[in-house]
């Protein structure tokens, strides 16, 4: 199945350190570039406000879903006015159904709890044979290293199990990600150094 969407999860904050805020721009500008469609929460604020900017700043298509309850916190009406599509909902549930059946592969920059929330529902649906989307963790500046301790411990402890269905790629190089979803979608492995790209999934 080729790839024509990216769901984005990140932080409606921008967090304290501006090279999140710079990754999602970078991220954003890198699926534009590959004439790809971002999907995400909807947020005009943080890092999701940068994701989206980045792709319309370079001609891209951006596909906002955020439930109604949101859109004064995460978002500015005005702004949010600028995407090619916008779909509000009534709850939560319903977005992150929506985001999922609208995207082809997810990927995950830095942010709290709701963005974890997100990622690791994901996870769990590859887990149980939901689906098969690249999965992917940007990890930058390391942000993830302790998500993925713990996701380590569980496994060494056999809490997780099919672990051949969890195999998402954590990329620290923000401009790599897309081509690495692409090479996994062909079937291929990503030519990336190990410092990259880590297989301790």
């Amino acid at each position: 199945m080729p790839i024509q969407s990216i769901c984005v999860y990140c932080g409606s904050q921008p967090g304290r350190d501006p090279a999140y805020i710079a990754a999602g721009r970078a991220l954003g500008k890198s699926i534009a570039a590959h004439g790809l469609r971002l999907v995400y929460g909807g947020g005009t604020k943080g890092i999701m406000g940068a994701v989206a900017a980045g792709v319309l700043a370079n001609g891209g298509q951006v596909t906002g879903i955020i439930p109604d309850f949101l859109v004064d916190m995460e978002a500015t009406r005005h702004s949010l006015g600028q995407l090619d599509e916008l779909i509000v909902t009534q709850d939560m549930h319903a977005r992150k159904h929506a985001m999922f059946e609208r995207s082809d592969a997810f990927v995950t920059l830095p942010g709290g709890i709701g963005t974890l929330e997100e990622i690791v529902e994901i996870m769990t649906w590859g887990q149980l044979g939901r689906h098969e989307k690249p999965m992917v963790f940007a990890n930058v500046g390391g942000f993830w290293n302790p998500m993925l301790d713990l996701i380590d411990h569980m496994r060494e402890q056999g809490f997780i199990h099919r672990a051949h269905l969890v195999r998402p790629m954590v990329i620290d190089a923000v401009e790599q990600i897309i081509p690495a979803i692409l090479d996994q979608s062909d079937g291929k492995v990503a030519a990336l150094g190990q410092e990259d790209v880590i297989s301790r999934l």
